[in-house]
């Protein structure tokens, strides 16, 4: 789901958005802007926004911090939404606690991308981890979110962190059999991260699983990416013994969900969850045991390209 740009209007009426509501949460505004982002086939979602915050072009990419009206605190790279305050657990939350609760013991936890931290402090809330490696390959996505997201600013302080600045696929092949649970916290498929949506990655992934591990990536959405969902559960099942894709609702992203690839060396996504252990993850807004079973339930027409990719390869 390749999105194509960002644009920003300045407007003095805020009732150009025709929505009285807004207009009277910032009714003391004389001017805002409108951020515009194209996501698929010319669709656009527009956030207004009372302040950019800080813009930034790294090494590999622009990031660019906004106030929002809606959402709280917003972090855009390369004119694409990363994360909102206002959604972002309906993100993280299902990336870490489907694969944890999978797994009968994490201890080992390997975050490709998640600079932002979001992904991190999820983890951490799992006592039976020991081990937290951060591979960010962009340093500046862990500075602006310590300076502007400081409910997860504390996570980057946690003992068992470590924070290696690398390209992530490069980092796995070179650490086989270390990790019980990978998350890759990544951007879309394409550009930087283009590799990490590709057979030789998820190899890498398996190989740097323990014998009990779990990997689960960001995948896409089901609606604009229903091919490349179906690739992706296609392929992973031959890979891994256990294999599937499931998602989430989350609002500012394109389409209003995005997904995840689990593979499993030995755990069934569904197996070894329990309510117990769940009322045990500390301060979930989004994820609960019945999210979790029912995540997994795909709708007709991805399960149809699923199986019709499968029989066009046999």
């Amino acid at each position: 789901m390749k999105k194509l740009t960002l644009i920003l209007l300045i407007t003095s009426s805020l009732h150009a958005t025709g929505d009285d509501q807004l207009a009277h949460d910032v009714a003391n505004n004389n001017d805002y802007l409108l951020f515009r982002e194209v996501a698929f086939k010319g669709v656009r979602q527009t956030i207004p926004v009372t302040a950019q915050l800080e813009s930034v072009t790294s090494k590999y990419q622009k990031i660019d911090i906004y106030e929002t009206v809606p959402y709280g605190r917003m972090m855009v790279i390369d004119g694409i939404v990363m994360l909102t305050q206002f959604d972002n657990s309906a993100y993280h939350e299902m990336m870490v606690h489907v694969p944890m609760q999978a797994h009968p013991n994490p201890k080992t936890v390997l975050i490709v991308g998640g600079g932002d931290g979001g992904t991190l402090t999820e983890v951490l809330k799992y006592d039976s981890v020991v081990r937290v490696v951060l591979c960010e390959i962009d340093k500046e996505v862990i500075r602006l979110s310590k300076k502007y997201f400081p409910e997860w600013e504390k996570s980057f302080s946690d003992t068992r962190l470590e924070i290696v600045a690398a390209d992530g696929s490069k980092y796995i092949k070179q650490n086989p059999n270390v990790f019980d649970v990978i998350c890759v916290d990544s951007t879309d498929n394409f550009g930087p991260a283009e590799v990490l949506f590709q057979k030789p990655f998820y190899e890498s992934l398996k190989s740097a699983l323990t014998d009990e591990g779990i990997a689960v990536t960001q995948s896409e959405s089901i609606w604009y990416d229903t091919e490349l969902v179906a690739k992706l559960t296609n392929q992973n099942k031959e890979l891994f013994p256990f294999a599937a894709y499931y998602y989430t609702s989350i609002p500012t992203y394109p389409s209003g969900t995005i997904g995840f690839s689990f593979c499993s060396k030995k755990h069934a996504p569904l197996t070894l969850v329990s309510q117990k252990r769940i009322q045990e993850i500390p301060g979930r807004k989004y994820y609960n045991l019945q999210i979790h079973m029912a995540s997994f339930m795909l709708p007709k027409f991805v399960m149809d390209e699923i199986e019709s990719q499968s029989l066009a390869k046999a």
